[in-house]
C-alpha cells in the first residue's frame, strides 16, 4: 500500500534493513539467484499481517511482480509465487522470459 504512511517510517526502513541483510541482497525465492529488490510482506498488512521480519520477504523484480496488489488491494495470483527461479548468473529459468 505505498499511501500507508507507514512504509516512509523509521520503523519500516529498520525492517527493510534487516530483511536485506539476511537475504544477503538476493531473492527468498528458494532456487532465486536474483537480486531482492523489494522487501514485501508475506500476509499482507492490510490482512492483518503483522510487521515483523518473519512476515516479510526481500523479492526480485520477476517474483514481486507475481503477487502485486492491485489497487482494490487483490494480489495476483492468490498471492502464490510461481518458483521459477534464476540461474547462477541471475537469469530467470524460464525460457519465456528470455535473457534480455
Amino acid at each position: 500500500m505505498p499511501g500507508d504512511p507507514f512504509y516512509r517510517s523509521p520503523a519500516w526502513r529498520a525492517l527493510r534493513s534487516i530483511v536485506r541483510r539476511r537475504s544477503g541482497g538476493r531473492c527468498e525465492v528458494s532456487g532465486c539467484a536474483c537480486q531482492g529488490v523489494v522487501v514485501d510482506h508475506i500476509v499482507s498488512r492490510r490482512d492483518g499481517g503483522a510487521d515483523y521480519p518473519g512476515n516479510l520477504r526481500h523479492l526480485c523484480r520477476d517474483h514481486d511482480n507475481q503477487i502485486k496488489e492491485g489497487a482494490d488491494g487483490v494480489r495476483r495470483n492468490g498471492g502464490r509465487l510461481k518458483v521459477r527461479g534464476c540461474d547462477a548468473d541471475g537469469w530467470p529459468l524460464d525460457p519465456a522470459r528470455g535473457r534480455g
